[in-house]
């Protein structure tokens, strides 16, 4: 049989309550995750080797970027894009050094203390 492992998967580091209580995945790709995961996370890092034709399909779908049919492969890619670093765009400019010290003070300011 295909991903095979003896222990249930959890990602307490991403996921502190679980993957089933996060909210990121579905019923069904949960208990995929917690059922697979663990031999899925093997073959993507190259611990482990491909035992048959279905992991060996999910690796090759896993790292195309070709659209994936492969379930297992889908609900990996979906883990793997939700537990990358969010990037954070701002859309102000902090610490421009050509304004100087123009804005020291507000409107009206004569430098003077009341």
């Amino acid at each position: 049989m295909s991903f095979e492992s003896e222990k249930p998967f959890n990602d307490f580091q991403h996921f502190a309550r679980g993957i089933r209580r996060s909210g990121e995945f579905s019923i069904r790709e949960s208990n995929i995750l917690e059922q697979c995961g663990t031999a899925m996370m093997e073959l993507h890092k190259g611990i482990r080797e491909a035992s048959d034709e279905t992991e060996a399909e999910f690796l090759k779908q896993l790292h195309s970027d070709e659209v994936i049919s492969d379930p297992y492969a889908k609900v990996f890619k979906k883990y793997l894009t939700v537990i990358q670093p969010r990037r954070l765009h701002r859309l102000c400019a902090v610490g421009d050094d050509e304004l100087g010290n123009e804005f020291t003070g507000g409107a009206g300011d004569d430098g003077s203390i009341d």
